[in-house]
């Protein structure tokens, strides 16, 4: 009996992570933001399967998409894209599957994804200003200088990496986080009971 449920389970976070890596090929540039941020929808199937598998499945999802989808798609970012995500993604899911998990309502999930959301947006900056951003700048020797002044072609605010930040991966994580919890609450019920079986 346990090796079934084990066997299901494996499975279950199998193919949402399959389903997530898919979904990160289908990216969308945004207005406010540098050309190497897109927005993806990822997140959507992990953080439906971090509620009804838990905060652990999160973190294994989180995992299996970004090689799932390096096998699919590559990196064209030395692996640091695909770093970020993984990190950014559990930052989001974590939160909002532990909370959601000690006490499953609708409220409960709804304060889980804002906790998700506030850490995303707080590890994705302190990420992209501390390590992400001069990093990728170092494995291409490109200088910061050139980076910020791709956001300032699109925001004329941006002018240094501190304002790259607040006014490019700030909202760019804001808006990740709230779209995918939007349709992650109008989904999840509907799904849940597939996910239960």
């Amino acid at each position: 009996m346990k090796k079934t449920i084990n066997v299901k389970y494996i499975a279950k976070i199998g193919i949402l992570s399959a389903i997530a890596a898919v979904l990160m090929l289908f990216e969308l540039p945004l207005w406010f933001a540098p050309p190497f941020y897109k927005l993806d929808f990822s997140e959507i199937p992990i953080l439906i399967g971090s509620f009804a598998l838990g905060p652990l499945a999160g973190v294994i999802m989180e995992l299996l998409k970004n090689l799932i989808n390096l096998l699919l798609d590559g990196t064209t970012t030395a692996f640091v894209g695909e770093f970020a995500n993984f990190v950014t993604g559990c930052a989001f899911v974590l939160p909002s599957a532990l909370i959601y998990k000690y006490h499953k309502s609708l409220r409960t999930a709804v304060l889980g994804m804002l906790a998700g959301t506030a850490s995303l947006i707080f590890v994705g900056a302190l990420m992209n200003y501390f390590i992400l951003i001069p990093t990728f700048s170092k494995l291409y020797e490109l200088p910061l200088e050139v980076i910020v002044a791709m956001g300032t072609k699109v925001n004329a605010s941006i002018t240094d990496l501190k304002t790259l930040v607040v006014f490019a991966v700030m909202p760019f994580n804001l808006l990740k986080a709230v779209a995918c919890s939007v349709v992650t609450l109008l989904l999840y019920k509907r799904v849940s009971k597939i996910l239960h079986i």
